[in-house]
């Protein structure tokens, strides 16, 4: 028998030990898909932050550029440069440091939009499945409105909207703007999940006993039905992730997206595009080939994730 002293006296297991005897662990483990789209999201990643001190070159220092290194081929093609892995484009940047500054543009604005997205999202799905009556009534047509809608047109119309505004705006602003857009077209997911799981949880039992003993409705929320109703949430914010990636690099495609002078991976697609049929195949293709990486490997962990959450897969 242990001795209840010395239970008590235990330490508790870290957040580590926990996560490594996890069932989600465990299946992410067991899963070589999972495995391959983790590395590659986070090759991705580390190559967009620490973009200054792995890219060879600084493709947006106007100083470094010399027109002369315009238009040049990957280093294994006849007429291509050692200094230049992946060629250069119309300007003469370095194709593969225009990738990791691109990316990581890319991977801000989508990843600040899911996250504003989940927030406004969860917070009216929320109140709209535990409050109920004519709250829940206006909320629903609200994102019945926003479905009728294709979310590439909305996101135009903000975008153009805020930049007819803000025609001399700061840089700052401008992705402000740009994430707005996003962001407003990608709520309706997040509160149509979260209301239906919770309409679920506020008849359970552990709800009904918070109510008896008078806990603020605000708290029950926070406090008990928002934790239970997270999964869904985590499984759909990992797949629009790419979602908001590729809308992003869709309105730079079309010119309404991020400042010129900060180039992501849609707007280098775009300058390429000019020179695809010329030849000068490399200035769009690498960029296209970046995006594709990313939002396949947080395309593939959302399946993943989805598929180690369900309770009736294991």
């Amino acid at each position: 028998m242990t001795d209840p002293q010395t239970a008590a006296a235990a330490p508790r297991p870290s957040w580590l030990s926990r996560w490594l005897d996890s069932d989600v662990w465990y299946s992410f483990r067991r899963s070589p898909v999972a495995i391959v789209a983790a590395l590659i999201a986070l090759s991705c990643l580390i190559c967009a932050v620490f973009a200054e001190r792995l890219a060879p070159h600084n493709p947006f220092d106007l100083a470094t550029l010399d027109l002369m290194d315009a238009r040049l081929p990957p280093s294994w093609i006849d007429g291509g440069s050692g200094k230049y892995l992946l060629g250069t484009d119309d300007q003469g940047r370095d194709l593969l440091s225009a990738l990791f500054y691109g990316a990581r543009i890319s991977l801000f604005v989508g990843l600040a939009s899911v996250l504003l997205s989940m927030l406004i999202g969860v917070t009216l799905g929320l109140l709209a499945g535990f409050v109920g009556g004519r709250v829940d009534g206006f909320i629903m047509r609200i994102c019945d409105v926003m479905l009728s809608f294709p979310s590439i047109l909305v996101a135009l119309l903000i975008d153009g909207v805020g930049r007819a505004m803000f025609p001399n705006a700061h840089e700052s602003l401008a992705f402000l703007v740009l994430i707005l857009a996003i962001s407003l077209t990608g709520w309706v997911q997040y509160a149509r999940t979260v209301r239906g799981s919770t309409l679920v949880e506020r008849n359970k039992e552990y709800v009904q006993a918070a109510r008896v003993i008078g806990v603020a409705p605000v708290r029950i929320m926070r406090k008990h039905v928002l934790p239970n109703v997270l999964g869904p949430v985590l499984v759909l914010a990992t797949i629009q992730v790419a979602s908001a990636i590729i809308t992003e690099a869709t309105l730079s495609f079309l010119g309404v997206g991020v400042p010129p002078t900060s180039p992501s991976l849609g707007t280098l697609i775009r300058v390429g595009n000019d020179f695809l049929f010329s030849g000068e195949w490399w200035i769009t293709i690498w960029p296209g080939l970046m995006l594709v990486l990313i939002a396949l490997s947080v395309n593939l962990l959302g399946d993943w994730l989805r598929d180690a959450l369900n309770p009736r897969l294991r």
